[in-house]
């Protein structure tokens, strides 16, 4: 394929199985094809599709699954602990092969003003397809309150509330969960990983309570895996942890991880729950 975009949707359910099946479904039908990989996670009430393809079938899966969460998923009576603005959170287009990253930020506008224009959801634009530089960053993009969407409004959808849709490069979406239920240490360990707080370069964090298993989670979004790779970010929690008396359990990848990523960190026990070779991006989209 001549131009191959990955586009990794966020939705704000994860515990409703039939809910996940029709918005994995509403997109394969779109797309023509299968989905890379679904994961969802009932503590944070979300589920995470990557799926791949020709621009003009990423854009029109990704404006049909918009469609399905607005129908199915009703903010009103959601409960998670990851922060979210909308039914379908996050939209990003990512290129993989002859794309740039200026051309994916068009196809978010694209689908931005489709996602509007059919289900009347509202959307913030961040990252390369931000249209104001205090956006780019999606932490602010999402900063309560959100203000004037870059496209439709002025308010949000009743009971879908908004999405915020861009284009960016390859992201790792990374946990480490400890041995513990004290919520405080997980927040204090992210506080000093993250790098808005002087920690590692290129890597969001927080502190998230996971009730269903009675522990707490060291949850990173690594936006630059070359600056900070799985295994310096998996260290640093460990080393802040074993300072604080706390034991790691273990860490989990959600979604893909691109093969340069693995390879980066190849040798080093990660303790990556379910890991195999599978969870490489390459090597997903050979088999789909």
């Amino acid at each position: 394929m001549s131009q191959l975009v990955e586009c990794v949707p966020n939705f704000s359910e994860g515990r409703d199985a039939a809910v996940v099946t029709a918005l994995r479904a509403s997109i394969e039908s779109a797309l023509g094809g299968s989905v890379l990989d679904t994961t969802s996670d009932v503590d944070h009430n979300r589920t995470v599709i990557t799926f791949a393809g020709s621009p003009e079938a990423v854009l029109r899966a990704a404006v049909e699954a918009a469609g399905t969460a607005v129908e199915r998923i009703d903010l009103r009576a959601h409960e998670g602990v990851h922060p979210c603005i909308g039914a379908i959170d996050v939209l990003p287009f990512v290129p993989i092969s002859g794309i740039t990253l200026a051309q994916c930020a068009t196809l978010a506008v694209s689908a931005g003003e489709r996602i509007w224009r059919r289900w009347r959801l509202p959307v913030y634009l961040y990252e390369e397809a931000a249209r104001s530089p205090e956006r780019r960053n999606l932490t602010q993009a999402r900063k309560k309150p959100l203000g004037v969407p870059d496209i439709g409004g002025p308010g949000p959808h009743p009971s879908a509330g908004a999405v915020a849709a861009g284009a960016r490069r390859f992201l790792i979406a990374y946990n480490v969960n400890l041995k513990s239920s004290d919520l405080t240490v997980a927040q204090v360990i992210a506080m000093r990983i993250r790098a808005s707080s002087g920690g590692l370069p290129a890597v969001k964090a927080l502190g998230l309570p996971l009730a269903s298993q009675g522990i707490v989670q060291v949850s990173m979004n690594l936006i630059d895996f070359e600056t900070t790779p799985m295994h310096v970010a998996f260290q640093a929690v460990c080393r802040e942890a074993s300072g604080l008396g706390v034991d790691v359990l273990e860490s989990e990848l959600i979604g893909l991880v691109p093969r340069r990523a693995w390879e980066l960190s190849r040798g080093c026990d990660l303790r990556i729950r379910g890991w195999d070779e599978s969870r490489i991006l390459e090597n997903r989209l050979k088999r789909v």
